[in-house]
């Protein structure tokens, strides 16, 4: 078994035009302050980080790595969740999802995806050039508004949604085995990718490819109703990253697992700050540590009620509870008898 790295913090809801949240140096020591031990950047946001830089230039790499360490954090993954989401966009939620993408491809599907493949790839460099063996992103989705559907799906769409998904993402995955870096998925509603039996279609379609894994959150199993524990029993050998996020689901006679368009205070299943939710972060933190999860346990804070700073000041103690030093021996040694072999012969009547 092996201890999980922690805490650290995705910067993504933190960051904005105020100091200290506007620049790498200023929101990696906010981290710190908070007791972080590491950050996790969203390489989309250029008021922190250049993702073609990175990619392109070992020099600016190693900058940006020295800038954290001076800070006193180290960088646990890269994220592109939103580039990743334009790998694949059904046209009904091209205007939704334009302006994730450079204002030279937005109206043009064709030329955002090509300008997303490219992020991706440029984050598998990146994340080499950091010394950083995950990456964290979302799979997009073009099957997902036919995820309940009336009238029925026609056959064959479901297949055809995924086997363009492998297409896409495969030339992706190559390179960042190329790079040595773990892709890691987010499944999450609103991607294909979006439970066990949904990666596991995307999985043989990349023809089980090795650096097609998973990045870890169970508050969206919360809300879909999955056993997030017996998940981690499911698909443990993939999991190779980790969101610490809290949820709660709690129906009623007038909403339930779908929201009812409510806004999210009104919903039955919503997220919450970490410890205000019902996720069970001990028996999680216990079946990652059991099956030898070693990466980093980061806060990714999302709550309809509580404030973000609240929140990001009593993460990092509530991961660091959390965080379970493996054992280095056996807790029953004192009883050992240190009997021989000839001994449990005898003790089993072999002679």
């Amino acid at each position: 078994m092996k201890t999980i790295k922690g805490p650290a913090i995705f910067l993504a809801q933190f960051a904005g035009d105020a100091a200290p949240y506007n620049t790498l140096p200023g929101i990696a020591r906010w981290a710190a302050g908070h007791g972080y031990k590491g950050i996790q950047i969203p390489s989309w946001d250029g008021r922190l980080f250049d993702i073609r830089r990175a990619a392109e230039s070992q020099t600016y790499a190693d900058e940006v790595a020295g800038i954290c360490a001076e800070a006193g954090v180290k960088i646990t993954e890269l994220s592109t969740h939103l580039q990743g989401q334009l790998v694949a966009v059904h046209p009904a939620y091209d205007s939704a999802f334009d302006g994730f993408a450079a204002p030279e491809v937005r109206g043009n599907p064709a030329a955002r995806t090509e300008w997303a493949v490219q992020q991706l790839k440029y984050a598998a460099r990146a994340s080499k050039n950091l010394g950083l063996s995950a990456h964290a992103t979302f799979s997009g989705a073009l099957a997902w508004p036919f995820v309940y559907p009336w009238p029925q799906r026609p056959a064959g769409l479901v297949e055809l949604a995924f086997d363009e998904l492998a297409r896409r993402w495969t030339p992706i995955l190559n390179a960042f085995d190329e790079a040595g870096v773990d892709l890691c998925y987010e499944i999450h509603p609103g991607e294909d990718l979006h439970d066990g039996a949904s990666y596991e279609m995307f999985l043989e379609r990349v023809k089980h490819h090795p650096r097609a894994n998973l990045l870890y959150d169970p508050s969206h199993f919360v809300l879909q109703q999955l056993d997030y524990l017996q998940y981690i029993d499911f698909y443990h050998q993939r999991i190779r990253a980790f969101h610490v996020k809290d949820a709660e689901f709690n129906p009623t006679g007038r909403g339930g697992v779908y929201g009812g368009f409510q806004p999210w205070v009104d919903r039955a299943g919503r997220f919450r700050s970490l410890g205000d939710g019902q996720v069970d972060f001990s028996g999680i933190f216990s079946k990652l540590t059991q099956y030898g999860f070693d990466g980093w346990a980061v806060l990714e804070w999302e709550c309809c009620i509580k404030d973000s700073e609240q929140g990001a000041a009593e993460g990092a103690p509530f991961i660091a509870s959390h965080i379970i030093t493996t054992a280095s021996r056996a807790f029953d040694d004192f009883a050992a008898s240190g009997v021989d072999e000839a001994a449990n012969r005898k003790l089993l009547g072999i002679g």
